[in-house]
C-alpha cells in the first residue's frame, strides 16, 4: 500500500486500509510540516483547523478504491495576502474534486469512445460510482482546454 501512495503524491503516507461493500478504503495523512499559501507563496506551518475528505482512485483488482484523509487548513503568514486562511493541496487532486486526476482520465479514456450512458454502466461495474452529469461535465472540460 505504501508505493500506491507515493504514486498518488510523494507528500502521502499510509496509515491503515479497510475492506467492506467491495470498496477498499484506504486513510492517508500528509507528511509535510509547511506548506505554501497558493495565493502568495508564503510558507506556513501553523494549522489553522482540521477537516474531512474522501475521494475516489483507480480500482485495485476490480475493487472500488476510496481515500481518505485530514486536510489541513494553514494560516498564512503574510499580512499582506488576502487570503488568512489555505488549505492543503496535493498533485493527484483538483481542488475540492472528489475524484483523483487519474481516475478522472480513466472515465475520459472510456466516455470518449461510447454514449454516457452507456459509460456510466462500464463505469459503474468496476472503476467508480459516477454519474452521467459527471461524466458529461468531464468531457465538457476536456472540450474546453486549449
Amino acid at each position: 500500500m505504501y508505493e500506491l501512495i507515493q504514486v498518488l503524491d510523494p507528500c502521502l503516507e499510509y496509515e491503515s486500509h479497510s475492506f467492506t461493500n467491495h470498496t477498499f478504503t484506504i486513510t492517508v495523512s500528509s507528511t509535510r510540516l509547511e506548506v505554501p499559501c497558493p495565493y502568495c507563496g508564503q510558507v506556513s506551518s501553523r494549522v489553522h483547523s482540521l477537516y474531512p475528505r474522501k475521494f475516489q482512485d483507480l480500482p485495485i483488482q476490480g475493487h472500488k478504491v476510496q481515500i481518505k484523509m485530514q486536510i489541513r487548513k494553514f494560516l498564512c503568514k503574510n499580512p499582506e495576502c488576502d487570503h488568512k486562511t489555505f488549505s492543503e493541496r496535493f498533485e493527484c487532486i483538483a481542488e475540492k474534486a472528489t475524484r483523483t486526476k487519474r481516475l478522472e482520465e480513466e472515465v475520459l479514456s472510456i466516455a470518449i469512445h461510447c454514449s454516457s450512458i452507456t459509460a456510466v454502466k462500464l463505469i459503474r461495474k468496476g472503476t467508480a460510482n459516477i454519474g452521467k452529469s459527471t461524466i458529461c461535465n468531464l468531457l465538457h472540460k476536456e472540450r474546453l482546454k486549449p
